[in-house]
């Protein structure tokens, strides 16, 4: 991969994703070579050709699936969803008693872990009031490779060994011999999985009590946080609460947001 190639695959997932791959020149290379190789492309300029012109969009989508790292695991930074069941959510069924609507997105879905987590929260916090209420967890990703496992929602056994038991026996039902376990009806019914660019114009036509944006945003330079940071806060509701990643950096002047505790906002 020559620099002008390189440079040119940066500045169409830059533009149109907000990306920075700027200092990843190598893994660019190891993920689209055997692809480039094997579809038959002379170089990397005649692949980008290809996808450019493709206005069906197919080789855009999976290119942006080889880039983007996707990962993550049930429990992760699970100090959010204690501060969620004991701070948040007690403080949003008052504010919203009358409603009893609550819109919770997820803005960077991968495999489905986190919205599945906060749904499974969500049944266990309302219990028996669950059903009176309007609640959906919205997720969402860049990946339809990665949307496709979430709406699945079959894990390792080993990937679900960290949840709690009383989830464990209540959301999850084994399959292939106890080898994997399926998320149940139940929790895939409050989750509303839809691949978006979050660089695009934000379509909600309701403002978010909760935003999950964790991770994300490491992928993304200065100005592109602070643009996309300020679209959520004019997303959200007042007082609702933004959860970002624990090992993210944002400059706090530059955040309209109030700052909780580390890498917890509100508006």
């Amino acid at each position: 991969m020559t620099d002008e190639e390189f440079w040119r695959i940066y500045n169409f997932i830059k533009s149109r994703y907000g990306i920075d791959m700027s200092r990843k020149k190598e893994i660019v290379e190891g993920r689209l070579k055997n692809y480039v190789s094997n579809n038959g492309f002379s170089s990397y300029n005649a692949y980008m050709n290809k996808v450019e012109k493709d206005f069906t969009g197919a080789l855009e989508r999976e290119l942006v699936n080889m880039l983007t790292t996707n990962h993550t695991f049930f429990m992760r930074e699970f100090e959010h969803f204690d501060y969620l069941r004991q701070i948040v959510l007690p403080q949003l069924r008052q504010k919203e008693e009358r409603k009893k609507d609550l819109c919770i997105w997820c803005g960077a879905a991968s495999t489905g872990q986190e919205p599945y987590m906060l749904a499974m929260l969500l049944k266990d916090f309302f219990g028996l009031e669950h059903s009176m209420w309007d609640i959906k967890v919205l997720a969402t990703d860049i990946s339809t490779e990665v949307l496709q496992q979430a709406i699945k929602g079959v894990y390792e056994k080993e990937q679900i060994d960290n949840l709690p038991e009383h989830w464990k026996r209540r959301f999850l039902r084994s399959v292939d011999y106890g080898n994997r376990y399926e998320i149940t009806k139940e929790i895939k019914d409050e989750v509303l999985f839809r691949q978006f660019n979050l660089m695009d114009p934000f379509p909600f036509k309701r403002k978010m009590h909760i935003v999950f944006l964790r991770n994300v945003m490491i992928y993304f330079d200065k100005e592109t946080k602070k643009e996309l940071i300020q679209k959520v806060y004019d997303a959200m509701e007042p007082g609702g609460y933004l959860f970002v990643g624990r090992t993210e950096t944002i400059d706090r002047n530059n955040v309209p947001f109030s700052l909780i505790q580390p890498s917890i906002f509100r508006k």
